[in-house]
């Protein structure tokens, strides 16, 4: 069953073509922080805020957080958990997601089984995500335990997304990692939306307008961006990542 936040997501992309998210890590910011970040980014258009990182320690802090961000935006808050730590019942929805290219069992379902009840008992909206990740080694990828997908091997993506399709996930990201050096390849971008209808998410590396209108132009729904923000003025950043996802 599509939940509100997957329908509202669904509806601006048929809206918009592209659209952008902006991801907070909650290790890197404060709750006065992330709302000064959120609030610039709701006001150039960001249609939604995503939430986590590769590692959260403290639940309460992700807590503290989350309750400030939705306090600030009107928009989404979406969590985007590395693990069952990164679970937060003040937040709208959760991409329950599956490293699909993990060597570890955990990543691939474990972390889900005990997750499951607890993203029920405070009714958040799981959205079943297929979660690729791909070029070189980052700190997703330690972390899951993951081989990543070569830049030059579009077809293992192909590959991977499919599975996400045929288990019935509803969404499927490439994931370049948080700071990459180079984000996903258009072509392997062009590939697998050829190939798979799912909505794709495409993040990691993401830094300027051009990379933006590439990564457009290749055939991403939505597109995640974190790391540059903590690197530039929030809302010039965003206002120029936006603005170069409009098609003519």
């Amino acid at each position: 069953m599509v939940g509100q936040v997957e329908k509202y997501l669904l509806e601006k992309i048929e809206e918009e073509g592209t659209i952008h998210i902006t991801l907070i890590d909650p290790e890197k910011v404060t709750p006065s922080s992330a709302s000064h970040i959120v609030h610039e980014a709701e006001s150039c258009q960001t249609a939604a805020i995503m939430v986590g990182g590769s590692t959260i320690v403290s639940t309460s802090h992700l807590d503290r957080v989350v309750k400030a961000i939705k306090k600030t935006v009107n928009i989404p808050v979406i969590l985007f958990p590395n693990n069952v730590t990164g679970i937060s019942k003040y937040a709208d929805a959760i991409w329950f997601m599956s490293l699909l290219n993990s060597s570890d069992p955990y990543f691939i379902i474990g972390a889900h089984v005990l997750g499951a009840p607890i993203i029920k008992k405070f009714g958040l909206e799981p959205i079943p995500l297929g979660y690729i990740i791909v070029g070189e080694s980052s700190a997703a990828s330690v972390v899951g335990r993951a081989v990543p997908i070569p830049y030059d091997k579009p077809e293992l993506a192909v590959a991977h997304a499919l599975v996400a399709e045929y288990f019935g996930m509803r969404f499927v990201y490439l994931e370049a990692g948080s700071g990459a050096k180079q984000s996903v390849p258009s072509e392997m971008i062009r590939m697998v939306k050829s190939i798979v209808s799912l909505p794709l998410i495409v993040g990691g590396g993401i830094k300027t307008g051009e990379q933006v209108k590439e990564v457009v132009e290749a055939g991403a729904d939505i597109i995640v961006t974190g790391n540059v923000l903590e690197e530039h003025e929030v809302k010039d950043k965003i206002r120029e990542l936006v603005k170069s996802m409009k098609r003519p």
